[in-house]
Parts: structure tokens; C-alpha cells; sequence
């Protein structure tokens, strides 16, 4: 029996295979994890749907996958006889957003755990993570029937693959997908076959259709991106081994860099976006961190600007929700949200991610300290499911923590803002007329100019930097 790669969730039409927990011989169990595989930048363990013997790995750890696609080969006990008279049969188990969980219980605060930051804590909380969850229970495997000479449909969720000539084709018709890129980006299929015929790779065609898909019309009005073209490389005599070159080096564009790629090219090509800044005296905001961090109420906790940040961002988009926002292509319609799931940016060692806490706005400076600390250290230890990398209305990045005074981030699809937050540094700062020594930082917020105008814009931020001149205010709105 064939495991074909189920839908993970919504809009995803392909993973990368990140590593094998089984080889070819091994017996496995219902529900045995069987493969580590990475989509929408979470990495999810796949459960076996049946029990029985490995006969066959069908990819190897770095392809990328296309939903629907062979993963493995087991042979069940009761359906040895059986297989060997009827073929083989495929099961796609189906997970989809329903079986994934979308959110989940943090555990509590562990005691003693702390890390010194810069010179104002400016560094996640990192503590006891969380391991992750598989993403969701497979449902029963589907059986085929023994013949379908009479014409009559199969079982759902069943398809035959016994018939050399579909088997024999399907090779070719996925390395025609993958040499432009179909299989690795949301499209129709209709789109999947323009885009092959015309030459066009769909990593650099904007979607408007349902959930950013490419759409026949999206094929059409795109300008044809050239190809690279395999070379063929001469023979030569055998003169040893071929040392590396010291001055070049080439790194594989997958997985999570893939993605990221892919985002931030929708967002600069799809997205006009501009960026205002303001320089704030946060010495208040300081002291409070300071005074706040003696208290029970934070004594297991490792509390940084960043949350109080965050919750100053918070009350700026009650008073401003233009900033909570997305744009609608197809109704031609801007969606404002009256709830935030904030996105926070977190640099891990597979790069980029971005988790969101969802209704954050619900959330007290402690438990968004605690929530903050939690995401952070998953995502490091790249258990982020992929229901808490979507659906961010709103995001915050922190270049602070690398001594850096100030950027100017991209917005991510599907957002309206993006704050960026600067170090914060003891510098000279004129106070009642007078020269004095004050902690300073710099925020900075892009924004999607078809949602956001520069007055909202700034407005917005001058809320959030108003709020970290005097925390006073700010906690009196909590």
C-alpha cells in the first residue's frame, strides 16, 4: 500500500521532506511517526496510517513533495496475498485545517529560568519548549476494490495506481512540474498548464485568487521570467578528486529560505509600501522593566522591552484598527480586524519564521511576556505548527537585539504594518533645556499605502512611542 502525502492545511500544495524516522525492512505501527516534513514553515511529523513492513522509500530527505504524491510503500500482513493479485493500492490520509489544532495550552511558567540580554534585556525569553504537536490525527485508510472492470468508481480517498502507463507517466509529468515550478506554488491547475506551456515559473507570478493561488489570468498578465538551462558537462579524464571551490559557495534554495523568498517577493511586487520612524526616550519604560522585574508577579519570567512594546502596539491599534487590516483583491474590498494575532519575527537557525499569538489583545504585559518567551523557543526548536504561522493581522520585529538602531522591514501578504523596533542605548537627550543621559530607541512601521496613508501611519506611531515615553498611561488602559 502506497502513503501518498496528505493536505496538510489550507493552501498547501507541497512539502519538503526533512528526514525518514524508518527504513526499507522496518515493521511499523498505527500511528508510528514515519517522516519529518516541512510546510509553511513548520516542520510536522507524519503518521503512519496502517500497520505492516517497509518495502519502499518513494522520496528522498530534501525533495520537495507534491500533495498527493507517493511517500512510501508498506506492505500490510493481512494484504500480502492480496496485493500481489490486485496491485498496489494508494491511501491519501486527509488532515486539513480541521485536524490541526489551532491552538493550544502554553504550559505553565517554569521557575528559574533566565537569560542575561544586552545592556536592557533585549533578547526573547528562552526557557523549556514545548514539543510539537503532529498536526493532526490521520483518519482510516480507505480500501480499493480488487477490479474495476465494470466501470464502477472507487472508494473515496482510494486511487489504483496499477496501470503501467499512468505509472510509467506520472515520473515525467512531475519533472515537467517541477523544471517551472509548479508543484511549488498555490495555483490552479489550469494556471499549472499555461505556466508550462508559456515557459513562466509560478514563483514569480503574483496570485489573486483564493489564499494567493495563481490564477489563468494572473498567467496571462505576468512578464515571462527566463528559465535557467541545464548544461550538459563534457566528459574528461579522471585527473582525482574534485576539491570544493574556496571562493564560492553554493547553498540549495529550499525549505524555509524558499518560502521567505517567495513571500517577500510577492510582498515588494504586489505591495506599495512605505515607512515612517520616530525616536523615542523610553527611560520611563526602562525603570518600570526595571522595578517590574523584582515583583512576584515576573520573579519566573524574563521580561524584556519587546512585550511591553507589543502591548503599546496593542493599545495603538484600538485607537488606530486601519493598522489591523488586510486588502482584499478579488472583492476589491479592505478587511479591517478587530482582533490582533501578532505576528513576532524570530530568527531561528532554518531562518526567518514569523509565529502569531493569537487574540493577543486580550493578553496582560505578564502573559504576553510568557506568550512572547513560549513562541520564541518553539520556533527555535522548530516546533511551530503551521496554524501558528498563519493568520497574523499584525506583526513586530526587534532588530534591537542585534544592535542594530533601526530597519526598514518588508510588509508580510495579507498584513497592512509591520513595527520595527531599534535598540534601545544610553544617549544624549535634551530634557527641560538641559543635556542629559536618557535611554533612547527607534521605531519604525511599513505599511501598505493602498490600506494605510501617511497620517494614519503616523499617527499610529506616534501613539506607540507616546505610550512608551510614559508606561504610566499605558497601564492605566489595561
Amino acid at each position: 500500500m502506497e502513503f501518498r502525502l496528505p493536505d496538510l492545511g489550507e493552501g498547501l500544495t507541497d512539502a519538503e521532506l526533512v528526514s525518514w524516522a524508518v527504513a526499507v525492512g522496518d515493521t511499523v505501527e498505527l500511528n508510528q511517526a514515519i517522516a519529518d516534513v516541512e510546510t509553511a514553515k513548520a516542520v510536522v511529523s507524519l503518521p503512519s496510517p496502517f500497520a505492516g513492513r517497509v518495502v519502499e522509500l518513494l522520496a528522498q530527505p530534501g525533495d520537495t513533495v507534491a500533495v498527493g504524491a507517493p511517500l512510501i510503500r508498506i506492505r500490510t500482513a493481512g494484504t500480502e496475498e492480496a496485493a500481489s493479485e490486485t496491485g498496489r493500492t494508494s491511501v491519501l490520509v486527509g488532515y486539513g485545517p480541521e485536524a490541526e489544532a489551532t491552538s493550544r495550552r502554553r504550559p505553565p511558567a517554569q521557575s528559574g529560568v533566565s537569560r542575561t540580554g544586552d545592556e536592557v534585556g533585549q533578547r526573547e525569553m528562552s526557557g523549556v519548549s514545548r514539543p510539537a504537536d503532529a498536526g493532526g490525527r490521520p483518519k482510516e485508510p480507505g480500501l480499493s476494490r480488487p477490479d474495476n472492470a465494470g466501470g464502477q468508481p472507487q472508494e473515496p480517498g482510494v486511487s489504483r495506481t496499477d496501470d503501467a502507463d499512468s505509472v510509467a507517466e506520472e515520473p515525467r509529468q512531475r519533472q515537467s512540474d517541477l523544471a517551472f515550478g509548479a508543484t511549488r506554488a498555490a495555483a490552479t491547475p489550469a494556471a499549472r498548464k499555461l505556466a508550462r506551456e508559456l515557459g513562466l515559473d509560478l514563483w514569480f507570478i503574483a496570485g489573486s485568487g483564493p489564499g494567493g493561488a495563481v490564477t489563468v489570468d494572473d498567467v496571462r498578465g505576468a512578464v515571462p521570467v527566463s528559465q535557467p538551462r541545464v548544461a550538459t558537462v563534457p566528459a574528461v579524464a579522471d585527473a582525482g578528486p574534485v576539491r570544493p571551490s574556496v571562493r564560492e559557495e553554493r547553498t540549495p534554495i529550499s525549505g524555509i529560505r524558499k518560502r521567505t523568498a517567495a513571500a517577500m517577493l510577492t510582498s515588494a511586487r504586489t505591495i506599495p509600501q512605505a515607512s515612517t520612524f520616530v525616536t523615542v526616550d523610553c527611560t520611563a519604560s526602562v525603570e518600570l522593566l526595571d522595578h517590574l522585574r523584582g515583583t512576584k508577579s515576573f520573579a519566573n519570567l524574563t521580561l524584556t522591552p519587546l512585550p511591553l512594546v507589543a502591548q503599546a502596539a496593542l493599545a495603538a491599534l484600538a485607537d488606530f484598527p486601519g493598522m489591523n487590516a488586510c486588502w482584499d483583491e478579488a472583492a476589491q474590498e479592505i478587511v479591517t480586524k478587530h482582533y490582533v494575532n501578532l505576528g513576532i519575527a524570530v530568527a531561528t537557525e532554518r531562518g526567518l519564521l514569523v509565529p502569531n499569538i493569537k487574540e493577543a489583545q486580550t493578553l496582560s504585559l505578564r502573559d504576553l511576556t510568557r506568550e512572547i518567551g513560549w513562541l520564541a523557543d518553539t520556533a527555535r526548536a522548530g516546533g511551530a505548527t503551521p496554524a501558528e504561522l498563519r493568520g497574523g493581522t499584525f506583526t513586530i520585529t526587534n532588530v534591537g537585539v542585534f544592535g542594530v538602531d533601526a530597519g526598514v522591514p518588508l510588509v508580510n501578504p495579507g498584513e497592512a504594518a509591520i513595527l520595527c523596533l531599534g535598540s534601545i542605548r544610553k544617549r544624549p537627550w535634551v530634557v527641560r533645556d538641559e543635556i542629559a543621559v536618557r535611554w533612547v530607541t527607534t521605531l519604525g512601521v511599513s505599511f501598505d499605502h493602498r490600506m494605510v496613508d501617511g497620517e494614519l501611519a503616523a499617527r499610529f506611531l506616534a501613539t506607540v512611542a507616546g505610550f512608551l515615553e510614559d508606561p504610566l498611561t499605558l497601564l492605566s488602559r489595561v
